[in-house]
């Protein structure tokens, strides 16, 4: 007979962008306790979080356990000592052979434990272990912690009761419907916990949330926005999108401040008129079932007011001083404590930028770059960092280059964002990231597991990203300084060909073992190794090239300046060889795989590299050394992984 389990964690709201996480964490904990089950379902809302699992045993199976007793030589009362203390006769024992002598045993019969039992004494552990960035007392500093105050929790195992508590809340088969709409306890089962959280107006199901939100959307033309949508879906228990309007006279202001300040401060969802421009109306999301005398609709409307009002206030006094003239300012916002200010990151800026051949409108981009930190309105939507320093500079009649470098220089933020627009956006980006990372390294902010205070990995990454689809023609190692910032930026150039290009993780390995550096020659290089790939001499050779590289390393042999003596030759596979190798000096392997790889086949099969004289030794590892280096400059073959 098998069981169905309910178990629901009933919290205050839970940080939408922590619960995808958190189920997750919940699965793997249960998975962890190792009991039998056909299936697991995870479901959440803002305050629950859900497991389900189907098909799990009413008991354990039954098991034997083996015990091991005195030596069959020991005294007669304690071998009856030991039988005694296993509850059997001693006629029960049996006697069992080890590698130290005979000893008395005894095979037990172990009976299963009920599955009810296991969950009782390991769930308190599972919930309490689910992880979060953060967690909170709510009992006191000697009680347990987690995210946020646990109010209710059902555990139900078929028609059962898992009997447990954590902090004073015993489980039961109680949960709570919607906070202002549902009944606040609600006796459920297994079979029909969705159905009554349903008529308490809880959705239970994000993804039935997500397809309510996008069906009411679909006659509206918003702003797709997935991100904000699956935050709305995590805020909710019962979505449902309602329709407001603003004061056209908003628009005037930059549709970058209206739309940060409907999207980030207020969750509403942007609209747009027929042209793509930005509508005079939003959608915001209720948490209720309807709003049918508007109340909702006319909150919404009066807070976004107050709010674009602050930003046209913010927008029309920051006007009153120019970006240039903020730049003193800067002496007094402190970048990092050990690093000074931004007016000291600005000035190192401007002289990167110097060495990576920007012009006067990069070097006058690089100036104002941080400027916009001193403003009002930015200091109000820090989420607007760059955008409004591009906007101000535009409108303060900045050229055209100057204001968009410092409209882009954030990007890319994640790996699907575009980079800056031209080349001198991207030069002052990649000032901004490796100032950033040549600071952050130099005083030891090394990013360490899941810390990375200072968001350096995506620095890094917009550096890689910036000079291959920028088609920058630099090389990175003198801007790195630290050994360890050049490993960092090797990994995160190793990931982007890898995980983001798709180059197979051994042509990487390969290409990058001869340099990896220059970026745009990396690329190349990759797509040369991807394309020999298909030949059918490439990966025969490239064993080949293993091999060599494996006899020159047991050989000890170092390459110097020792030239190969022709005299000393065999005729036949050797001297072939050889002059093979001279003519494809210089060539690309393009063009000299088809004709090498039989000679390279041939050598090995006839001619003996360990030979016992010296001279003819040593000629031989200086030929095929010769013949690995002619095409290391490419790649290092040996790391291609073959069949053979």
């Amino acid at each position: 007979m098998t069981l169905p389990l309910l178990l629901e964690i009933g919290t205050e709201e839970i940080p939408d962008w922590m619960i995808p996480s958190a189920l997750e964490s919940l699965r793997l904990l249960f998975e962890k306790l190792e009991i039998p089950h056909e299936s697991v379902a995870l479901d959440a809302t803002p305050r629950r979080l859900v497991l389900r699992a189907e098909g799990l045993p009413e008991r354990q199976p039954d098991s034997e356990e083996r015990v091991l007793g005195p030596a069959k030589s020991a005294p007669p009362q304690a071998v009856a000592g030991f039988a005694r203390k296993q509850g059997v006769s001693v006629e029960r024992l049996s006697t069992e052979t080890t590698p130290k002598g005979e000893y008395y045993a005894l095979v037990k019969k172990v009976n299963g434990r009920r599955t009810i039992d296991i969950l009782a004494g390991a769930l308190p552990a599972a919930i309490l272990g689910i992880y979060f960035p953060k967690t909170m007392y709510w009992t006191g500093k000697t009680g347990p912690r987690f995210i946020r105050p646990i109010r209710w929790i059902v555990a139900l195992l078929g028609e059962e009761t898992v009997p447990f508590e954590i902090a004073g809340v015993r489980a039961g088969n109680f949960t709570s419907g919607h906070r202002r709409l549902g009944a606040r306890e609600i006796a459920v089962t297994a079979a029909d916990y969705a159905q009554r959280l349903r008529e308490s107006y809880v959705i239970l199901s994000a993804e039935e949330r997500r397809n309510k939100i996008s069906s009411a959307l679909a006659g509206i033309r918003v702003k797709p926005d997935p991100a904000l949508l699956e935050t709305l879906v995590y805020l909710t228990e019962y979505p449902t999108p309602v329709t407001g309007s603003f004061d056209p006279r908003f628009l005037e202001l930059p549709e970058e401040v209206l739309i940060t300040v409907m999207r980030h401060h207020q969750k509403y969802f942007s609209v747009e008129d027929a042209q793509g421009k930005l509508a005079p109306q939003f959608v915001a999301v209720m948490n209720i079932d309807a709003d049918a005398e508007g109340i909702v609709r006319r909150g919404n409307e009066r807070v976004l007011r107050a709010r674009f009002n602050d930003a046209r206030f913010f927008w029309e006094t920051d006007q009153k001083k120019k970006l240039a003239e903020r730049l003193p300012d800067l002496a007094h916002v402190t970048f990092q404590a050990k690093l000074g200010s931004y007016l000291q990151k600005t000035e190192r800026m401007v002289e990167l930028v110097k060495q990576l051949g920007g012009d006067a409108h990069a070097r006058r981009a690089a100036e104002l770059l941080k400027c916009d930190l001193t403003t009002e309105l930015v200091k109000e939507f820090t989420e607007l960092q760059g955008v409004v320093g591009g906007l101000y500079a535009r409108a303060q009649g900045e050229p055209e280059p100057v204001w968009q470098a410092i409209y882009d220089h954030y990007k890319p933020e994640s790996m699907e964002d575009a980079i800056p627009r031209g080349r001198t956006g991207q030069i002052v980006a990649l000032a901004d990231k490796l100032d950033t990372l040549r600071g952050c390294f130099g005083v030891g902010l090394i990013p360490t597991g899941s810390r990375d205070p200072f968001a350096l990995r995506r620095a890094a990454q917009g550096v890689v990203k910036i000079v291959v689809e920028g088609r920058m023609e630099i090389d990175l190692l003198p801007y790195l300084g630290e050994k360890a910032l050049g490993d960092f930026l090797q990994d995160r150039t190793r990931y982007y060909f890898k995980d983001i290009r798709g180059f197979k993780y051994d042509e990487v390995n390969a290409a990058m073992a001869a340099g990896w550096s220059r970026l745009l020659d990396l690329e190349g290089r990759l797509e040369r190794i991807q394309n020999l790939r298909a030949s059918a001499d490439f990966e025969p050779l490239a064993a080949s090239f293993k091999r060599i590289k494996n006899i020159l390393g047991q050989a000890g042999f170092v390459g110097g300046a020792q030239a190969i003596d022709e005299s000393l030759l065999e005729p036949g596979p050797e001297k072939d060889l050889f002059e093979e190798c001279r003519r494809i000096a210089g060539q690309p392997i393009e063009n000299a795989i088809a004709r090498l790889r039989p000679k390279v086949d041939l050598f090995f099969d006839k001619v003996l590299v360990n030979a016992p004289d010296a001279r003819v030794r040593q000629n031989r590892l200086t030929l095929l050394h010769t013949l690995l280096a002619e095409f290391s400059s490419i790649a290092d073959f040996s790391e291609i992984v073959t069949n053979s």
